[in-house]
């Protein structure tokens, strides 16, 4: 990845305007919430969303939770169920996460939604969160921002730490208040709980009055599936030498390739276009594809993980 030159913000008007613009022009700026840093970047730029997790070394295409300022702006992106519109009602600004059905019309990434029919939204709480969101006006996917398995930064200094030189900017607003990240309730079907965090479990359940129910109970987080994110036809991959009837994926200079992930080996932009790439492989009707070699470092490794699962045998 490139280094980059990584500006310390503040809190003030002109810094949080300056911040989104620099989210604009498909940066990445950390910002301070309730809960932790963020890392954000535009939800509907490819390039921006394949940026942060090249910066983190994420190793897999985990779907990332969306920020906005408010539910009206959340309702531009996700239909909202009636338990849905309970907790945004009773936790929202806060420390919950909602997962929603998310509009055909939405245009976030699918990096985002790791190739999914939902996304993971939130409205968090503190005047720089909302301020620099407002300014933005659009949707800002924001994991963590700390590298990949490290603790999660709840001051800009340990953001400095872990990111300096992966990123553009960080925004300065003290220590965060909750220091753990936010709840995660899946509300597609019967409200379930997918991960515990800064709101308890037990206020959840008695906003909605009743129980939420388990991950394991015939509802899957996001991610979970091995094959979820398949193309209608088969897979090979490490391909050097496809087969006449197959339809060969490309990853740099390879002859033949009905598409490519990057002409020019680009990792960062590889991974900005797999999904959209295994949704070209149905439009084209492809019954066999087979993939370039995809190299296992870096960012190469998530790809790798969504392309082993995409490949997976189905049931």
């Amino acid at each position: 990845m490139t280094t980059v030159k990584t500006i310390l913000l503040s809190s003030k008007s002109d810094d949080l305007i300056r911040a989104a613009q620099i989210w604009r022009d498909g940066g990445l700026v950390a910002f301070p919430t309730e809960t932790v840093y963020g890392l954000g970047a535009d939800a509907r730029n490819d390039h921006a969303v394949a940026q942060i997790y090249a910066a983190k070394g994420r190793p897999s295409f985990n779907p990332l939770i969306v920020h906005v300022p408010d539910v009206k702006t959340a309702r531009r992106y996700v239909v909202f169920s009636a338990e849905a519109e309970v907790l945004a009602a009773q936790f929202w600004p806060g420390a919950l996460t909602l997962v929603l059905p998310l509009r055909a019309d939405a245009g976030i990434s699918p990096l985002v939604t790791a190739g999914l029919e939902t996304l993971a939204i939130r409205v968090p709480q503190g005047h720089i969160a909302q301020d620099v969101l407002r300014s933005f006006d659009g949707p800002v996917a924001a994991p963590s921002a700390n590298p990949s398995g490290r603790v999660s930064p709840t001051s800009a200094s340990h953001v400095i730490a872990g990111l300096s030189g992966r990123i553009d900017a960080v925004i300065d607003g003290g220590q965060c208040g909750v220091g753990v990240e936010s709840t995660i309730v899946g509300c597609v079907g019967e409200p379930a709980l997918l991960r515990l965090g800064g709101v308890p479990a037990e206020a959840i359940e008695t906003a909605l009055g009743g129980p939420l129910v388990s991950a394991g109970e015939g509802i899957v987080a996001p991610g979970q599936l091995a094959s979820h994110y398949a193309p209608e036809g088969t897979m090979r991959l490490n391909v050097t030498d496809p087969q006449s009837d197959e339809t060969l994926l490309g990853f740099g200079p390879v002859d033949g390739a009905a598409l490519s992930l990057s002409d020019t080996g680009d990792l960062v932009e590889a991974a900005a276009n797999l999904f959209e790439c295994l949704h070209q492989l149905n439009a084209l009707g492809a019954a066999k594809i087979a993939v370039s070699p995809v190299p296992d470092v870096g960012l190469g490794r998530a790809i790798n993980d969504r392309l082993a699962r995409a490949a997976a045998p189905r049931d």
